[in-house]
């Protein structure tokens, strides 16, 4: 029986509406699902998790509900790791590979069947079905994933049941099935990484999401730059809305707090509060993306001016950005280090530091202690995929210290910022921040730009601007 609520307004449930809430429910078993276009991708995803542990056991949670605020929940959002190798959203779930004697694994979904309408906790559960939406059973879930799936509810008699084979899980995501097995944190973070290690070249269905999460954010920039005049007339908060319409309409949701910065918000890296003024005269700065409904995110940035035209100032700021990134993409390609995109657009913009004066030179000298990064603040990008800082847990020698190969979607993002409070720059500088950011899949010959779509140059920004917002 669900735990009863101290103020609720029904102390008691009565054997005659007991008798009545069971009663009368249709059979509403779907029989005609078929597997979903990822469930292939994601058994080769399994196999190639498997030649990496053989004979130990492998768990790897969906995660859990967190609270809020109270009995309030925050939408769920599964782990990656479990999206990526089960391709499946559920929550409270788990993957569990079994390990066979010839080294592999028989792979089992743990997941939440349908509720039972035999008992009242279909109807007053925290989380029963009547309440929240008809959940998958189990037999519809081994349909649509092509994998068998169990009762999560059995998951840690199962385990305890099962033989003696090595364990290995995630930790963080689910404590109840951590206190069900006996790990050791250094093999876990093991799995982790061997994750995020897996995701770093993108099959050809992530690649196809990712098009698709980057073609929505394209519509929604456009979006906002249509609405710039009733951003002027509120805030940063109506450009979020606008662009979170868009990526509720075609996807998840957003992939990431959307970064909605105009005037000097735009030097603040991660702002995400959007409750400033948008002021024509300003740039405003928006770093922003759709995740699909398969939870692939998109991250562009653009820094627009609200009135549609660059001052001469801030054209400058913008093309010294848009060379630097030129710098950097041009550095995509197979066989490169990944280091090289970074230090082609960091270079650039240090050169332009110094020849304003604003670090001292030579250019080698100034890159080689980091001067730059006083106005340049982070990297110039990150890996792309199921997270928008996607296998942040791989293996540095695969990662920041590897190689490019085709497959890997990455972004290339250099920025220049000077804070409002910047006494070394002259005043007209203070409080200008410019980003330009796209999302690059690695191809055999060198690399794709997924983010074309969107103007790029000052003269293509403010053209653009001209056709959509007048």
């Amino acid at each position: 029986m669900a735990k009863r609520r101290k103020n609720g307004l029904y102390p008691e449930i009565s054997a005659e509406l007991s008798a009545l809430m069971r009663s009368g429910w249709a059979n509403t078993e779907r029989n005609n699902l078929q597997p979903t276009e990822q469930a292939p991708y994601a058994a080769r995803r399994r196999a190639a998790l498997s030649t990496r542990f053989p004979g130990e056991r492998l768990v790897i949670p969906s995660g859990n509900l967190k609270v809020r605020s109270n009995d309030d929940t925050y939408p769920f959002r599964p782990y990656s790791g479990y999206v990526h190798m089960a391709g499946d959203k559920v929550r409270d779930g788990a993957l569990v590979l079994e390990p066979r004697a010839d080294g592999g694994h028989d792979a089992y979904c743990y997941q939440l069947p349908r509720d039972s309408r035999d008992d009242d906790e279909f109807w007053t559960g925290a989380h029963a079905e009547l309440w929240t939406g008809r959940r998958r059973s189990l037999a519809e879930s081994e349909r649509v994933l092509g994998l068998p799936c169990r009762d999560i509810r059995t998951v840690v008699a199962d385990l305890a049941a099962a033989s003696g084979a090595p364990t290995r899980i995630v930790r963080g995501m689910d404590p109840s099935l951590e206190a069900a097995v006996t790990t050791d944190a250094e093999r876990d973070a093991e799995l982790e990484e061997a994750l995020s290690d897996l995701r770093l070249v993108k099959d050809a269905w992530e690649i196809g999401e990712l098009r698709k999460a980057v073609d929505s954010t394209v519509r929604g920039f456009t979006d906002v730059v249509g609405e710039l005049s009733r951003a002027v007339a509120s805030s940063e908060r109506w450009i979020e809305g606008t662009f979170f319409r868009r990526a509720r309409l075609e996807g998840n949701a957003v992939g990431y707090g959307s970064i909605c910065a105009a005037g000097e918000h735009a030097t603040i890296m991660h702002w995400t509060e959007n409750d400033g003024p948008v002021r024509p005269g300003d740039l405003l700065l928006l770093d922003a993306g759709v995740e699909t409904h398969s939870l692939y995110t998109a991250d562009v940035t653009r820094t627009l001016p609200v009135n549609g035209i660059f001052t001469p100032l801030q054209r400058e700021i913008y093309d010294a950005v848009y060379e630097a990134q030129e710098a950097g993409m041009a550095a995509v390609k197979p066989g490169a280090r990944y280091r090289d995109f970074h230090e082609a657009a960091q270079r650039h913009l240090t050169a332009r530091l110094v020849e304003w004066r604003f670090i001292d030179g030579p250019v080698d000298r100034a890159y080689e202690l980091g001067l730059q990064r006083r106005f340049t603040m982070a990297g110039t990008g990150h890996m792309l995929g199921l997270d928008v800082h996607d296998c942040a847990q791989a293996r540095m020698e695969g990662y920041v210290d590897g190689v490019l190969e085709p497959g890997m979607c990455l972004t290339v993002e250099p920025g220049l910022y000077f804070q409002a409070d910047d006494v070394t720059v002259p005043e007209e500088w203070r409080g200008i921040g410019v980003r330009i950011e796209d999302d690059l899949v690695v191809t055999e010959d060198g690399h794709e730009n997924l983010s074309v779509g969107l103007p790029r140059t000052a003269d293509e920004v403010e053209a653009w601007m001209v056709r959509f917002a007048g």
